[in-house]
């Protein structure tokens, strides 16, 4: 995918679809095998947030996770890598119980990034669409070229795989 402008959906590994869809925006989907109501407790309990965020195929672990999912609530992930932590946080901007959460990135150096997922149930399953909206151009090409873009797509597989298991 070219980085630099925006693309059609590419479907990738992991059964997700990312899509660059503006110069500051990027969006992955995938249809998880599980009711809206369980897909987005899984997405708001830090005790279920925890089994599934991290990629398992990163060289990363998820040691903390707090969340007070609510509007105006935050959240602040901590993540150990070689001997280091480091930290995401930010703010619920809205929580709308299975239907969409929206909240900040505030842990960027190139301004606000806001992320917004929806939640929209058909026959048992649920499409995620995950939308980040990135500072600038310049915020979101470097996200990509770190490679930090490229996770969701394994993360929403390993979400599909607790939910398939819980649901049964």
């Amino acid at each position: 995918m070219d980085a630099t402008m925006a693309s059609d959906p590419i479907p990738m590994r992991h059964g997700a679809t990312v899509e660059r869809t503006s110069d500051r925006e990027m969006v992955v989907s995938r249809t998880i095998n599980g009711p809206a109501r369980l897909v987005f407790e899984v997405w708001t309990r830090p005790d279920l947030f925890e089994r599934w965020w991290t990629p398992k195929s990163f060289p990363i672990s998820l040691l903390s996770v707090e969340m007070d999912a609510r509007a105006g609530g935050t959240y602040r992930l901590t993540f150990g890598h070689e001997g280091s932590t480091f930290d995401f946080f930010g703010r619920y901007l809205e929580v709308t119980p299975y239907s969409r959460l929206s909240w900040t990135n505030d842990e960027a150096d190139a301004g606000e990034q806001i992320t917004t997922v929806t939640f929209e149930e058909a026959d048992g399953a649920t499409l995620v669409v995950v939308h980040d909206l990135y500072a600038s151009k310049e915020a979101l090409d470097a996200a990509i070229a770190s490679g930090s873009t490229s996770g969701m797509p394994e993360s929403l597989e390993q979400l599909d795989t607790l939910v398939t298991g819980v649901n049964t």
